[in-house]
């Protein structure tokens, strides 16, 4: 039988763990997405990944059996919102950048998180990390030029709606929990979904050599992470999930290395030195009675 102590350090790590197995999988799902572009345009692919996602989450959670009152319905469309500019963005700008430069300018937005949610000075050490890793991580001076400056903006815009889907999905997340996800995919399919087949051919985004991919970049980068995501995120404060997050960009370079051939300096290794260091120290820092408390 465990013991009270071993039971409040397993209720703090449960969550972290499950972040990191989203992480993995969503990282897997782009590198996977970003083959379909050449064939049918990022807009399809973020389409396919929706429809089809949404179509998972529903088999598994199925929401219709929910309760839905007044003051829910809007903190569930902005964050079903949110999470579909997320992906749409983070798609248009994979078409033009490294993924582990799109996946650490995306993050300005969970690091925005982070920093407005701070409130003692260990908080701030890990951030001063974090900024450091990036600050070498991405390219400055001459380098900045061999980056397409729209691919850049799409990246920032998707650190938008990542800070908009950590917020909303936190308040859509408490009366629903894991289920919230479904729901959220449901409305960023209605919107999004439409926008991809204006962009693409119907009959090629439906074809049998399209949907196995599709199906697997579902699965990978929405139905799997996002479920996993919304559990975490009912069990973490703002500022830690925006910190730990710091983790995303090198689980972008590392599966860049391996399925994109994008190969890292030794400069770029040391900012994502930092980036971990940040996030195993935002870990061992946290307070699992406050997580409890802000959760509630």
């Amino acid at each position: 039988m465990l013991s009270a102590r071993h039971s409040a350090k397993l209720q703090v790590f449960y969550p972290v763990l499950l972040l990191l197995l989203s992480m993995l999988s969503i990282q897997s799902g782009a590198s996977l997405a970003k083959s379909l572009f050449p064939v049918i345009g990022a807009p399809a692919v973020t389409a396919l990944r929706l429809l089809l996602g949404t179509l998972i989450l529903f088999f598994i959670f199925k929401p219709w059996r929910l309760k839905f009152n007044r003051e829910s319905i809007m903190p569930l469309f902005l964050y079903g919102l949110s999470l579909g500019a997320m992906n749409y963005l983070f798609y248009l700008s994979l078409e033009t950048i490294p993924l582990g430069i799109a996946v650490a300018l995306e993050f300005t937005g969970p690091l925005a998180v982070a920093m407005f949610s701070s409130r003692r000075a260990i908080d701030f050490l890990w951030i001063i990390l974090v900024i450091a890793g990036l600050g070498l991580l991405l390219p400055i001076g001459d380098n900045i030029h061999g980056l397409d400056p729209l691919g850049i903006l799409y990246a920032l815009g998707a650190g938008v709606g990542w800070a908009l889907y950590i917020v909303f999905g936190q308040r859509a997340g408490k009366g629903y929990g894991a289920a919230t996800v479904s729901i959220g995919s449901l409305v960023a399919a209605f919107i999004f979904v439409p926008i991809g087949m204006l962009q693409s051919s119907p009959d090629i985004m439906f074809s049998w050599s399209i949907l196995p991919v599709a199906l697997a970049i579902a699965i990978l980068s929405t139905a799997f992470p996002y479920t996993l995501e919304m559990i975490a995120l009912t069990r973490l404060p703002a500022k830690t999930f925006g910190t730990l997050m710091s983790l995303e960009p090198c689980m972008g370079a590392f599966i860049g290395i391996i399925f994109l051939h994008e190969h890292l300096t030794l400069i770029q290794w040391i900012a994502l030195a930092f980036i971990v260091l940040a996030s195993i120290g935002s870990t061992v820092t946290m307070k699992s009675k406050t997580k409890i408390e802000e959760v509630k």
